[in-house]
């Protein structure tokens, strides 16, 4: 078991977060009509699904850039 891999997991794991916590906000920022906490409280399973949509999609590409 290397150290150094796990402690940069430790590190790229809250910069994931924080990448998808971006893409987020800008989807939102570029949809200004649609309101997507109040769809998900609504129980819009469409919009949970977009969001989701999001988080793998970026998920993919940070996983392919660490690679």
């Amino acid at each position: 078991m290397q150290w150094s891999i796990i402690g940069l997991n430790f590190l790229y794991a809250p910069l994931g977060v924080a990448m998808m916590f971006i893409a987020y906000r800008l989807i939102d920022l570029l949809t200004p009509k649609v309101d997507f906490e109040d769809e998900l409280k609504k129980g819009n399973v469409a919009v949970g699904l977009f969001i989701a949509a999001i988080f793998v999609s970026v998920a993919i590409v940070i996983g392919g850039a660490l690679n």
